[in-house]
């Protein structure tokens, strides 16, 4: 009888850990609710910023339709006037926990809504922060956007170091060493990056603005894997304090809140990248990136079809030419 008693002690021991194996991350899920989801609203409260276009707030509700999201990466650095470095219309479609990135590059020439004038798109922040950079952004793509969010690169490096680093498929050194240009190498072939490095990474300049952009989707890539793991979300009201003022949105605190946990109890994010190629072009001795119009129409047809509750997962456009948008 003693036997017995232990072999249904061990039986049962072995159930409740295969069961907390298999469903560790709604367990985690319910420990960020009892004990951590209070703080983390409280401090993203700081880095709620609605634009003066924002409709008047929606109650929160679970997420099940496609919505889209402006994504800036800022070079501000202490009190210098910032650029948008990073400029990417994302589409989420939460149900699926697919995200489709476009990748517009800094220097492509657009007109500045606001400004009357034609312009490189990452001017439009420096001139009329998130609001003109949004407004941009729509014009250019003929598209609405519902959210915007942006961090800086103090931001974004610090995050990344409280991740414990991140992987980054560097197949050869990265050298930046242009006479007007920050010194920096990125080596080669390492199994996690730091917040330094991965800033780096995204900021190379040296190649191509096509290049650059495809780096910045692949970071991000790379981050969401990072984040999806079990061992970070313990961390998330620490990357939340650390981004503070270099982070911003105008999407309201618990919206962010629920949005992650329904991504994170869904399956694998599944991205899915596209650039804006264009020639470049010089006027007045400045150099531009003039966008293939061509490009544009394949932008807003794949944000369309991302957009549209009714189209299945499998029927969603994907770019056309793979091959021509693979880095590098």
């Amino acid at each position: 009888m003693k036997r017995k008693s232990i072999y249904i002690t061990l039986a049962i021991v072995l159930l409740l850990g295969s069961s907390a194996y298999l469903f560790r991350t709604q367990l985690a899920i319910v420990a960020f609710d009892l004990f951590m989801a209070k703080d983390v609203e409280e401090s993203l409260q700081h880095s709620y910023k609605p634009l003066q276009s924002d409709k008047t707030p929606e109650p929160v509700v679970m997420q099940s339709e496609p919505f889209s999201v402006m994504l800036l990466g800022s070079d501000q650095r202490d009190q210098e006037a910032a650029r948008s470095d990073t400029l990417i219309y994302a589409v989420v479609r939460p149900m699926e926990s697919k995200v489709l990135l476009i990748s517009v590059p800094r220097d492509t020439y657009v007109d500045i809504i606001g400004r009357d004038r034609k312009d490189k798109i990452n001017h439009a922040f420096a001139f009329g922060g998130h609001q003109m950079a949004k407004d941009t952004m729509e014009a250019f793509f003929d598209e609405e956007i519902d959210y915007y969010a942006s961090i800086n690169f103090e931001g974004l490096k610090n995050v990344v170091d409280a991740m414990g680093g991140v992987e980054l498929p560097i197949g050869k050194d990265i050298v930046n060493k242009g006479r007007d240009h920050e010194k920096f190498t990125v080596e080669a072939n390492k199994p996690i990056y730091s917040g330094e490095e991965a800033l780096n990474y995204v900021r190379y300049r040296e190649d191509s603005d096509f290049n650059r952009a495809k780096r910045q989707q692949v970071f991000l890539d790379a981050a969401a894997k990072r984040l999806k793991s079990l061992d970070q979300i313990g961390k998330v009201p620490e990357l939340i304090q650390i981004m503070g003022d270099n982070f911003q949105t105008d999407m309201q605190p618990k919206f962010i809140i629920d949005l992650a946990k329904q991504m994170l109890t869904g399956g694998k994010v599944d991205m899915t990248s596209f650039t804006i190629m264009g020639e470049g072009m010089r006027i007045g001795g400045v150099y531009y990136n003039d966008p293939d119009m061509e490009d544009v129409e394949e932008a807003r047809n794949l944000i369309d079809s991302w957009m549209d509750p009714n189209t299945k997962a499998a029927e969603l456009l994907q770019p056309v030419d793979a091959e021509k948008q693979k880095l590098k």
